[in-house]
């Protein structure tokens, strides 16, 4: 399977949705699939096109975080530099994630896993099958949680969670992550993936610049002081007045009609 594989990409409507596509592994995480997973986040910041982002995985599982196949420690040889992989490979397309000042929608359609749970965490709105379930599975192997786990699962769930759900690596289904705030929705699993691509469609179709400056505002909220974040918000605030989606909007509620935005 080449590096294109890995990751399929289509864009339509103005979303570009990327599908993890290694559905013998569970769609866990080799060297090729990272870097095309990163070609793909590459092109929704650099190509205006792109309004919104859906990801999603083939098969049974969304992603089984790490391929441990080539790290087989019977086989002998030096450990692993897990810290080069992570600055590598992993933590790049969470910032590409993060820093993308246009949605992320994602589809959780079964098992996240790992750091593949994490990545999901990662975007902006989540939407997940009610069969499908999240692990912290890396106490199970004496690691720690990653690809910016520590970070997501506290700010979005507090201490006491996060330190249960990262040492005992229990699972949690879609429901009660939905319940907890961890995630946004859990929907029926055959509707998913329509849902999720009609949200995904909606924001595209959306003041998309306003929405990516909002998802910048609620991002630095958690470490921002009041006078900062409201400094902040007048900043983007004066950008968006100026918007030509802004004056689309006010033109399209005057005339009782739905507005048609660019993105501009």
């Amino acid at each position: 399977m080449t590096q294109s594989d890995t990751v399929l990409a289509t864009l339509a409507d103005g979303v570009l949705t990327l599908t993890l596509n290694r559905p013998d592994k569970l769609n866990s995480f080799n060297e090729e699939m990272h870097l095309a997973l990163r070609a793909g986040f590459q092109r929704a910041h650099d190509d205006a096109d792109v309004r919104a982002v859906l990801l999603t995985g083939a098969g049974r599982g969304f992603c089984a975080g790490q391929d441990l196949g080539n790290r087989d420690p019977r086989k002998g040889g030096p450990a692993p530099d897990l810290g080069y992989t992570l600055d590598t490979f992993y933590n790049p397309n969470l910032r590409l994630i993060r820093s993308l000042e246009k949605p992320v929608v994602c589809a959780v359609n079964g098992v996240a896993a790992g750091a593949g749970a994490n990545i999901a965490f990662a975007c902006d709105i989540v939407l997940a099958a009610k069969s499908a379930k999240f692990i912290q599975a890396f106490a199970r192997i004496g690691l720690v949680p990653d690809a910016g786990g520590t970070w997501s699962l506290t700010r979005l769930l507090g201490e006491a969670r996060a330190k249960a759900l990262a040492l005992t690596a229990e699972p949690l289904m879609a429901e009660k992550a939905a319940d907890w705030g961890l995630i946004w929705k859990a929907v029926e699993d055959a509707d998913l993936l329509a849902e999720a691509t009609a949200l995904a469609q909606s924001l595209a179709a959306g003041p998309t610049l306003g929405l990516g400056m909002t998802k910048r505002l609620i991002q630095a909220a958690g470490s921002n002081s009041l006078d900062e974040q409201l400094d902040m918000e007048r900043d983007c605030q004066q950008i968006a007045g100026r918007s030509a989606d802004y004056a689309e909007g006010v033109t399209a509620f005057l005339e009782k009609r739905k507005p048609e935005f660019k993105g501009e």
